[in-house]
């Protein structure tokens, strides 16, 4: 069995490896991180931007960096043109002895009082260490942005994973090699374990290597698997039917990509609704498995909560799976 199943496997990352959309969703997972380092700010990153002469004052330069992104430009024009852009930039001009902030007009109130305070700071010398103010980091050493992107990208892929798994079930079906499979010492539950391998690998591994571009190598990785395998199996299940019911490979992805409608209601109702509205959303499996990613993301370390929502995933993708079980038998007559 375990030999049938390693050969179903290797078939299936042999053709995806010659498929662009299949190839696209096995690099996903570094995309998604990538992406995810590039436009997510760091805990401490300032959304203050200044422009500046770049030879003007050097030291008045060093100083501000430390509190705010500074652009230099070799002039007074370059400077005007960027302020003039689309987004929130505040120019430091010189003129005299002193200086003067130059604005478009429709800079935040507090972003331009923010760079009329740290003009006035640079005159009057004043320095961190004057400060008797105090920074509580209330434990967090990861911006809530990143850690939400993060936990959302995980549940992407396990989709991802059951869009690979519908894309190769179509595949065999385009090659009039799936009704064959009746004719073989290859029992239906072998050929459906060997065809869930690589979804559930892209699931596990894709995962892991979200966390670790991403910074989350702290975490508790077995925790982190735990929950991806368990919130795999909805996507598994559903990447079957649409592969047993679609005749090509662009309807079996729009047909899995419905599965991203309850993933992102799931999202929106932990993070945008009151407590009130949260029992609405209990039926969905992604809503428990984002509370799950939360924990570990968290570094909670509660394993009774965590067993308690993976608990609850594997109840409802289990009556997903008695619901489906006959289509998909039917499917592999």
């Amino acid at each position: 069995m375990l030999k049938r199943i390693w050969t179903i496997f290797k078939r299936d990352l042999k053709v995806n490896s010659k498929d662009f959309i299949s190839l696209y969703i096995l690099a996903a997972p570094i995309i998604f991180a990538l992406a995810i380092n590039i436009f997510t700010p760091g805990i401490n990153d300032t959304t203050v931007n200044l422009a500046m002469i770049k030879n003007d004052n050097p030291k008045q330069v060093e100083y501000f960096q430390q509190f705010a992104n500074v652009e230099v430009f070799d002039n007074f024009e370059q400077i005007q043109a960027r302020v003039k852009e689309r987004d929130a930039m505040v120019g430091i001009i010189p003129k005299d002895d002193k200086y003067y902030i130059m604005t478009q007009g429709n800079e935040p109130e507090a972003i331009i009082e923010y760079a009329k305070l740290l003009n006035s700071f640079y005159e009057l010398d004043v320095k961190i260490e004057d400060s008797n103010a105090q920074l509580i980091e209330l434990n967090r050493t990861v911006p809530p942005l990143k850690k939400t992107l993060v936990n959302v990208m995980i549940l992407m892929i396990s989709v991802l994973g059951g869009m690979l798994i519908a894309l190769n079930i179509v595949e065999e079906k385009v090659d009039n090699t799936l009704s064959a499979i009746n004719l073989t010492p290859t029992s239906r539950t072998t050929f459906i374990l060997g065809k869930s391998v690589i979804g559930v690998i892209l699931s596990v591994f894709g995962s892991i290597a979200l966390i670790l571009i991403t910074g989350f190598t702290s975490i508790n990785i077995f925790q982190l698997i735990l929950v991806v395998l368990v919130s795999s199996l909805l996507s598994i299940l559903v990447g079957f039917i649409q592969g047993l019911t679609n005749e090509d490979i662009m309807s079996a992805a729009g047909s899995i990509k419905l599965l991203f409608l309850p993933l992102i209601v799931a999202v929106v109702a932990i993070e945008m609704l009151a407590d009130k509205w949260q029992k609405f959303f209990y039926w969905n499996p992604f809503y428990w498995a984002y509370k799950a990613n939360d924990l570990i993301l968290s570094q909670s370390k509660s394993w009774s909560l965590i067993l308690m929502y993976c608990s609850i995933v594997l109840v409802l993708s289990s009556l997903v799976f008695l619901l489906l079980a006959p289509k998909i038998r039917k499917g592999l007559e």
